[in-house]
C-alpha cells in the first residue's frame, strides 16, 4: 500500500519559492556582476539588412559590446535531418537576411539593463524590404503536404472510402473551424544567462528539455557537448515555448564569450512575441457522414496551417480524431501554408486544442441535426478498437467519464432546445466536450543514491515548470525505499545529471517516475550486499522500443461540462461553472494533478473566448503584441472548477499505470464552451475567439 504516491502532498519546495530561495534563470547570486544584454528587433517582415551601424550605440554609456550579423562568431545551421526540432542548431545574428518581423538583428551589451536598452535605439539599421507572405487566407492555394507532422505521426491517413460513404449518409456536416495564432506567454519571460570558465560554458535558463538544449548549444557553436553545463532548477512556466532554445540562449552565450564576463539577455514580454514561436493559426474543414440512428459512417478532417518556410513546423491537429470515434470510413490530411510569420512550435496540448475544438463542435452540430443529447451521440459512436489501426485501447473510459460528468453536472437540466432557458436578461447554456490526449514515452533516466547521513538523493536533468514535479519525484522515491518524505532529497534541472526527455507533451511525469522507481528498485538490491552507500540507476526506453506502445492504443481521457451566461443585450458571455471528469491513469498527488487540468481547463476557457494574437497582414507584426491587448483571462472570467478523477492504473503504459495529465485539461475544454454557446442563444460560431461581434447580430430578440 502506498503512503505517499496518490495523497494530496503540499509541494516539498514551496516553502523555498515562498522564501524567495527557488532562484529562476537570472536569480543567480554566485556569478558576480553579470552584463546586461538587449535585443534589437527588425522593423521589416521580409527582406535584407543593406547597411548597419552601431557606432552611437557603442559610444553610450555602460555599452560593452554590439553584435551583428557582421561581427557576430561563425554558427552552424539547423540540420532538417536531425528529428527532433529541439536538437538542432539555433543561430543568431548570422546573416543579413531577415525572415519575420521582430527577428534579432543586433544585441547591444551593457553594465545595466536600462544602458543597454538605451543604447538599442542608437543602432541605425537600412533595410531592403521584400514582399513577405503574411496573410494566411489569401496565400491558402500554396498549402503543402509536409513529410510528417509534429511527434512523428503521419501526415495523412484513409480507411474505408470516405467520399461514396460520406455522399450517401443519411445526415451530414459538412464545416469550417478555424482557430487564430496563439502564444505561449509563462510568468517567467524566456532568460538566459552563460559564463565562460576557458573553452567550457555555464548556462543557466528557463528550460522544459535540458538534453535537447544542450545538443543544440553544442550544434550551433560546433563544440564538445561536455563542455556545455545547463542549469534550470526552477522553470516559471513553460507551455512549449522552453521546449527548445531561441534567440536569447544563443546570443547570452556568444556575447559571454566575446567579452568573457557573464551576460544574461531577458525578453520582454513584447519580445516574446516575436523571437519564441506561436501556435499556427489554421482552418479545419470537418465533414461527419451519420445514419438518422445518430452511427457515424464517414468521418473527415483536414487541417491547413501557417508554417514558416525556413522552419517548418506541423501541428499534429486531426491526430486525436483518428482513434477518437468509430466509423468505417475515415481520413485525415494536414497542409501547411508557407508564411514570412515567427515559426511554430508546441504550445500547450499541441494538436489537441485547435484540434478538438473542431471535432468536438462538429459532434455538436451532428447531434443537434438529429436530434440527439450530445452525449448520447458520442457513446453510440464509442469504438471498440482504434478504428484506424485495430489496436485495443489500453484503458478506455471515456464513456464513464461522460456519464459520471453528467450526473455530477445536473446534465438533464440542459435546454433541449437552444436559446430557450433565460434568467432575466441572461441567457443560459450547456455543452459538453469530449477529452483525449496521446500518452508519449521518451528515453529517460535517473539515479538514486543514499547518502552517509540516510538521506536518499534523487538527481535527473528533468526540470520542475511549476507542475510540482520535485514533489510527487519524492513521493515515488519514499514509497519504493520506503522511507519517509522528509528523507528524500530531489535534484532536478542539471546537465550533470542522468538525462531524459525533459518536461513537455504530458511525458515529462510519467517518464521520470519511473526511471526513478526503477532506479529505486535497483538501489535497494544494491544496498542488500553494499550498504548504505550504495547508488544505482533506472531508465525507460522510447515508445518505439516498447512493445505495448505498438500492441495496444495508449491514451488519456475525460469530458468537459460547461455552462454559461449570455446577455441579451450586450452579447456579453459569463463563464458560470465547469466540470471536468478525467481517466488519466494512476493519480501520482491528486492536489497538484488537480492544480494543472484546472489550469488547461481555464486555459480552454481562454481560447474560446479570448485569446487571439492579430498579425498585420500588410507587415507581418503582431499588432496586439503585450498583454494589454493580447488577452488571457483574469480572476473575474473564471468560475469555479471541478476536477474529479476517475482513479485506475494503466499498466499497459507502465508499471506505475500513470499517464499524463498536464495537456489533457486543455483538450476539448474550448469545445465545451463553444458549445455551451451554442446551447445558450442558437449562435454557432465556428472562429474563434468567440467575441460580441461575432455572437450579437444572431442573438434572439424576444424577451
Amino acid at each position: 500500500m502506498s503512503t505517499y504516491v496518490g495523497q494530496p502532498t503540499s509541494r516539498v519546495d514551496g516553502e523555498a519559492k515562498v522564501a524567495g530561495r527557488a532562484t529562476y534563470a537570472c536569480e543567480q547570486c554566485d556569478v558576480g556582476q553579470p552584463l546586461h544584454g538587449y535585443i534589437v528587433g527588425a522593423s521589416v517582415g521580409k527582406g535584407r539588412i543593406a547597411h548597419i551601424d552601431a557606432t552611437r550605440a557603442m559610444r553610450s554609456a555602460g555599452v560593452r559590446l554590439v553584435l551583428t550579423h557582421e561581427n557576430a562568431p561563425k554558427q552552424a545551421m539547423p540540420d532538417p535531418s536531425v528529428r527532433s526540432q529541439y536538437s538542432r542548431a539555433h543561430p543568431a545574428l548570422y546573416s543579413a537576411d531577415v525572415h519575420h518581423y521582430g527577428e534579432p538583428v543586433a544585441l547591444v551589451v551593457a553594465d545595466t539593463l536600462e544602458q543597454a536598452r538605451a543604447a538599442a535605439q542608437f543602432v541605425h539599421i537600412e533595410y531592403v524590404t521584400d514582399s513577405g507572405r503574411f496573410d494566411f487566407a489569401a496565400n491558402l492555394n500554396s498549402a503543402y503536404a509536409p513529410a510528417i507532422v509534429n511527434a512523428g505521426l503521419a501526415t495523412d491517413s484513409a480507411v474505408g472510402d470516405f467520399d461514396p460513404a460520406f455522399a450517401s449518409a443519411e445526415v451530414t456536416i459538412d464545416q469550417h473551424y478555424t482557430t487564430p495564432y496563439a502564444y505561449a506567454q509563462p510568468m517567467e519571460p524566456n532568460a538566459a544567462m552563460a559564463l565562460w570558465s576557458g573553452d567550457e560554458v555555464t548556462v543557466y535558463f528557463g528550460s522544459q528539455i535540458l538534453s535537447e538544449a544542450r545538443t543544440a548549444i553544442a550544434a550551433t557553436l560546433e563544440m564538445d557537448p561536455t563542455k556545455i553545463h545547463l542549469r534550470s532548477p526552477f522553470t516559471g512556466g513553460g507551455f512549449g515555448s522552453k521546449l527548445g532554445i531561441h534567440a536569447e540562449t544563443t546570443l547570452a552565450v556568444l556575447a559571454a564569450r566575446e567579452v568573457r564576463q557573464p551576460v544574461k539577455v531577458v525578453l520582454t514580454r513584447q519580445q516574446i512575441f516575436d523571437v519564441v514561436s506561436l501556435r499556427p493559426c489554421m482552418t479545419q474543414h470537418v465533414r461527419l457522414g451519420a445514419a438518422k440512428s445518430g452511427r457515424l459512417i464517414a468521418i473527415g478532417h483536414d487541417a491547413i496551417m501557417s508554417a514558416n518556410p525556413n522552419w517548418e513546423y506541423a501541428e499534429q491537429t486531426v491526430a486525436g480524431t483518428r482513434s477518437l470515434y468509430a466509423a468505417p470510413h475515415r481520413r485525415t490530411q494536414h497542409r501547411l501554408v508557407p508564411l514570412d510569420v515567427v515559426r511554430g512550435e508546441d504550445v500547450r496540448a499541441p494538436g489537441d486544442a485547435p484540434g478538438l475544438f473542431a471535432i468536438e463542435s462538429a459532434m455538436d452540430e451532428l447531434a443537434h441535426a438529429l436530434d440527439l443529447d450530445p452525449i448520447e451521440l458520442r457513446i453510440k459512436n464509442e469504438p471498440m478498437r482504434n478504428p484506424e489501426t485495430g489496436t485495443p485501447y489500453s484503458d478506455r473510459r471515456l464513456v464513464e467519464c461522460l456519464r459520471e460528468g453528467a450526473r455530477r453536472f445536473g446534465w438533464t437540466r440542459r435546454p433541449a432546445k437552444p436559446a430557450t432557458r433565460r434568467e432575466g436578461r441572461w441567457l443560459v447554456g450547456y455543452g459538453v466536450a469530449s477529452a483525449s490526449r496521446k500518452q508519449f514515452q521518451a528515453p529517460s533516466s535517473a539515479r538514486v543514491r543514499m547518502s552517509p547521513d540516510g538521506i536518499a538523493v534523487v538527481q535527473a536533468d528533468m526540470t520542475d515548470i511549476g507542475t510540482g514535479t520535485y514533489t510527487i519525484v519524492a513521493q515515488v522515491a519514499a514509497d519504493a525505499l520506503e522511507l519517509p518524505i522528509e528523507r528524500v532529497r530531489v535534484e532536478l534541472g542539471s546537465t550533470d545529471y542522468p538525462a531524459g526527455a525533459g518536461a513537455g507533451g504530458s511525458f515529462g511525469a510519467s517518464n521520470t517516475c519511473v526511471a526513478v522507481y526503477r532506479a529505486c528498485r535497483a538501489l535497494k538490491e544494491k544496498m542488500k550486499g553494499d550498504g548504505a552507500s550504495a547508488e544505482a540507476e533506472g531508465a525507460i526506453q522510447s515508445m518505439a522500443d516498447d512493445p505495448n506502445y505498438s500492441k495496444y492504443t495508449i491514451e488519456a481521457y475525460g469530458a468537459h461540462f460547461a455552462e454559461v451566461g449570455v446577455d441579451t443585450d450586450t452579447g456579453e458571455i459569463r463563464m458560470r461553472r465547469m466540470l471536468g471528469v478525467f481517466a488519466p491513469g494512476r493519480i501520482m498527488n491528486a492536489k497538484t494533478a488537480r492544480s494543472q487540468l484546472i489550469g488547461g481547463m481555464t486555459w480552454g476557457i481562454s481560447m474560446a473566448l479570448h485569446e487571439e494574437a492579430v498579425i498585420d497582414a500588410r507587415t507581418g507584426a503582431v499588432v496586439n503584441h503585450d498583454l494589454a491587448s493580447y488577452l488571457v483571462p483574469v480572476h473575474a472570467d473564471i468560475p469555479d472548477i471541478e476536477v474529479v478523477f476517475l482513479d485506475s492504473r494503466d499498466t499497459k503504459a507502465n508499471e506505475l499505470g500513470m499517464k499524463g495529465v498536464g495537456e489533457l485539461g486543455n483538450c476539448g475544454a474550448n469545445a465545451a464552451v463553444a458549445n455551451a454557446v451554442f446551447n445558450a442563444t442558437g449562435v454557432r460560431v465556428r472562429d474563434l475567439p468567440i467575441t460580441i461581434e461575432k455572437l450579437l447580430p444572431g442573438l434572439p430578440r424576444d424577451a
